[in-house]
């Protein structure tokens, strides 16, 4: 047995075995919006639900390990008050995954990961109308557990308005859980798929993606490519060139000649397989 007092291990150790070991964790897909009416989306996993009576949900945008710096989540919820918390389902966890990219203050992060911009009925800040269930939410806490990179600071919310999509409901009414299909956060680039296990996202920290929103728009609106397709495909910090595409094409001749809707069905393929500079090359050749 590795015993260890967290105080001689380095933030980021301790960060690492608390994430590895406390796992699966639900994700809070948080949607605020600042005084000036900026929107702001992004995941925290550091989250649960705390009581029915009164609905009360708490979650924590931590002060960044690497640097210290506060999340605008946490900015805009002390500014505002207001938060929509969206739950995330396997369906849309690679363009969730997209926008917890470290994008700057200001930037659109629905519109970087192509998301919808639902209004809200009771608070400010927009839904993700792809997510199976969103809570409109006050805040009416926030508690600052430490000042140094790592610490957390927990968001207390009461959920004044609730919305479920009835295709997630079974016959009683209750919610489905196979038919809801979430997905949660464990250690490293893990995430785990409820009914299936676990699987991994390449996670966008160094660099950031071009965003869904700098897709090409014949692929954007794709009949074929789905939400977590696009998702991947704009997790890229610069596409293919020129030459890197035809050199492609002459190695794969049979892509040239296609529809677009079958190119997209072959970049889908690749997009399987995790092979996402594939799928771009397919996706761009003339």
């Amino acid at each position: 047995m590795l015993s260890l007092n967290p105080k001689e291990l380095s933030v980021s150790k301790l960060h690492s075995y608390l994430l590895g070991a406390i796992a699966p964790r639900p994700i809070a897909f948080a949607s605020t919006m600042d005084a000036a009416g900026n929107p702001n989306l992004s995941p925290f996993s550091f989250f649960n639900v705390f009581g029915a009576n009164p609905p009360m949900l708490i979650f924590s945008p931590a002060r960044s390990v690497r640097d210290n710096t506060k999340k605008h989540t946490l900015e805009n919820a002390e500014e505002t008050k207001e938060v929509v918390i969206n739950v995330v389902n396997y369906d849309i966890v690679q363009q969730m995954s997209l926008s917890s990219a470290m994008y700057p203050k200001g930037i659109n992060e629905f519109e970087k990961a192509g998301f919808t911009m639902l209004p809200s009925d009771k608070i400010a800040p927009f839904r993700v109308a792809e997510s199976p269930v969103q809570f409109e939410c006050k805040v009416t806490d926030i508690i600052y557990t430490g000042n140094e990179g790592g610490a957390g600071n927990l968001i207390i919310c009461e959920v004044v308005k609730l919305h479920i999509n009835e295709n997630i409901l079974s016959e009683d009414g209750s919610i489905d859980q196979h038919k809801i299909d979430l997905v949660a956060r464990a250690g490293g680039s893990y995430y785990t798929r409820a009914k299936d296990g676990f699987f991994e996202i390449a996670k966008p920290i160094s660099t950031l993606g071009i965003g869904v929103d700098k897709i090409p728009s014949e692929i954007r609106n794709s009949t074929v490519l789905t939400g977590n397709n696009l998702g991947m495909l704009g997790n890229v910090s610069q596409l293919p060139n020129e030459e890197a595409v035809n050199n492609f094409a002459k190695e794969h001749p049979k892509y040239v000649s296609l529809t677009i809707e079958k190119k997209h069905t072959f970049a889908q393929q690749y997009l399987k397989n995790n092979d996402v500079e594939s799928a771009w090359k397919v996706l761009l050749i003339k």
